[in-house]
């Protein structure tokens, strides 16, 4: 991404609440011990994850611009266009399933319900990270 002036992900405008990989990890290594240090067994329980912050493609261009102190553009949504060009660098089944998926962004979202991100906060102990703490941290190593 930083060597590049678009954000080429096609999210559209109804909104996700992209996640950091970390904080997934981090909540499902709290849940797991949870459950496995649980006196009684445990119900089950669906936990959604999701950020902090519901972002738009433009929205997460102009975090890249703001970071890299340079214009990156959101070119839109063409979803076909973006599964032709993941299909120079993975499998065509899995840039298929990206096509699919943000299809399904650009329809519904990704919205969290009310209460999910203070349900994980809590879980946490703490804030989830930002997108934009992520593009900082990317950046700064790049």
């Amino acid at each position: 991404m930083t060597g590049y002036g678009i954000y080429p992900m096609p999210i559209g405008s109804k909104g996700i609440a992209m996640i950091d990989a970390r904080d997934i990890g981090e909540i499902a290594a709290i849940e797991l011990i949870r459950r496995e240090t649980s006196a009684a067994s445990l119900p089950l329980h669906r936990i959604n994850l999701v950020g902090p912050d519901t972002l738009t493609g433009a929205k997460a261009a102009a975090i890249w611009s703001e970071v890299l102190g340079r214009t990156i553009t959101y070119p839109g949504e063409d979803t076909a266009g973006f599964e032709k060009n993941l299909r120079q660098f993975m499998p065509s089944w899995m840039a298929f399933d990206m096509r699919l998926m943000t299809e399904r962004f650009l329809s519904d979202g990704m919205i969290p319900d009310a209460g999910d991100v203070e349900r994980l906060t809590a879980l946490l102990g703490r804030p989830l990270r930002s997108y934009r703490d992520f593009v900082s941290e990317i950046t700064a190593s790049a």
